[in-house]
């Protein structure tokens, strides 16, 4: 027998492997942060030595979740500015609290929240957009989550930058830092179109282009922007960053809520990854994305949920549930974003967005063992006919029971292990008291 450091097992092994059906009584052997092995749980049982066993009966296992669009450390402004239009919640809120509060202490302290926040939901992976990177990147790392990590970039001062080139400059030095991390992917991170001009894009993308990194954007958020887009430039957004040559499979565009036919061609053919924050975009009535009509044409869509500050959590299991139902009223079609093309979604198109596939988003031998179990004994989980409809329809965060990143438990029969989970949040409780009294609220 192989000794291996882990077996995981469960009623259900789902792989999100196209065409691979649920494994029943199924089970995985885990060794230095890899899957090595998966099949029922007899063979694997009578093939490897664990040291130890996780999951069982009542059971089900599956890739963990991708967030693909969110500013983790704006957990710390959660609920500061509700039901407003997004440029008034941006310019007259948040901006400015970023400049009064921004700091590598806030940044970190903040981020280790949202990775607590997310990692009990389970979400192994997140794709970020902020700002004092190293200070993200050390909290993230702590937690045992994987994240890319983008360095905001932008034409105008805030407290990490005075203009778009310190932005960029402090951008390369935060890539240079991070870059072969086994957990970290460091990324640079244009803010908008109507925050960056197309000669600050392409300098962001010059310098992803030169260390082989990603590149992370806002893009067509709102019907403002694209009418602002279209006067100044004559054209919308992704035709805009089209014709500069800024579009690609390393770009990652967040919300893409008002994009027409062609600008969805485009999208397809650049083989850009589009990330679908539902949650956020209805809060802030920005409006619901032609989901369908770019997966019909072939564009890579998954799930983000912004930051708290908008949406007000990271839960990718309701940004799941949500997207499935509303798509299916919007078209007035009930058999589109079925229950496997949203888990599918929110796993391996998560990780193919973020262009880490070959590294994780299913579950096979050779893969980072980034796993999550959840508990199907729940009475809102009784009985069921489909395992897929169940966790999509059915299944809620809190359903969560262990979380595994790089072959490392993070979350253990609920219990958070990288560091008291209480402690967390007592310092984000005394960052709210400062963040209230200078507001007075």
């Amino acid at each position: 027998m192989r000794d291996v450091d882990y077996i995981i097992s469960g009623d259900y092994v789902l792989t999100m492997v196209d065409s691979v059906p649920p494994l029943r009584s199924g089970a995985i052997a885990v060794s230095d942060g890899k899957i090595v092995a998966i099949g029922d749980d007899k063979t694997i049982a009578a093939k490897y030595n664990p040291k130890t066993v996780v999951g069982g009966s009542g059971k089900a296992v599956m890739p963990g979740l991708f967030n693909t669009h969110t500013h983790a450390a704006m957990v710390y402004f959660r609920g500061i500015a509700d039901d407003l239009p997004l440029r008034e919640w941006l310019e007259k809120h948040i901006w400015p609290a970023e400049r009064k509060w921004l700091s590598d202490e806030f940044v970190g302290d903040a981020t280790e929240l949202a990775c607590c926040e997310m990692l009990k939901a389970g979400v192994t992976t997140f794709n970020d957009m902020y700002f004092f990177g190293d200070s993200s990147a050390r909290a993230a790392k702590k937690m045992g989550m994987r994240a890319i990590l983008g360095a905001g970039v932008l034409d105008f001062p805030n407290a990490a930058a005075r203009n778009a080139d310190e932005y960029i400059a402090k951008a390369e030095r935060f890539i240079k830092n991070w870059l072969g991390d086994d957990l970290i992917t460091p990324s640079i991170a244009p803010h908008a179109p109507y925050t960056c001009s197309p000669e600050t894009y392409m300098k962001a993308k010059r310098v992803a282009e030169r260390y082989g990194v990603p590149v992370h954007t806002h893009l067509s958020e709102t019907e403002h922007e694209v009418n602002e887009i279209t006067n100044k430039y004559g054209k919308p957004p992704v035709e805009l960053l089209e014709e500069i040559g800024f579009l690609d499979a390393s770009v990652v565009a967040a919300h893409c809520v008002w994009v027409n036919d062609r600008e969805i061609e485009i999208l397809a053919g650049r083989r850009t990854g589009v990330a679908h924050c539902i949650e956020s975009n209805l809060k802030l009535a920005a409006g619901i994305a032609p989901v369908v009509s770019m997966l019909n044409k072939g564009v890579n869509v998954a799930f983000g949920s912004d930051g708290a500050a908008s949406n007000n959590d990271l839960d990718i299991f309701s940004e799941m549930s949500f997207s499935a139902r509303v798509h299916k009223a919007m078209s007035g079609d009930p058999t589109v974003i079925n229950a496997f093309t949203a888990l599918s979604m929110a796993t391996s198109t998560g990780a193919r967005v973020l262009g880490m596939g070959d590294k994780t988003g299913t579950l096979e031998i050779g893969k980072a063992a980034d796993i999550v179990i959840v508990d199907l004994n729940k009475p809102h989980l009784t009985p069921f006919y489909d395992i897929y409809s169940l966790i999509v329809y059915s299944m809620r965060s809190t359903d969560v029971e262990s979380v595994m990143v790089n072959g490392r438990l993070v979350v253990d029969l609920g219990k958070f292990i990288p560091k008291d989970e209480q402690e967390i949040m007592d310092k984000a409780w005394w960052w709210k008291n400062q963040i209230a009294s200078a507001k007075n609220i």
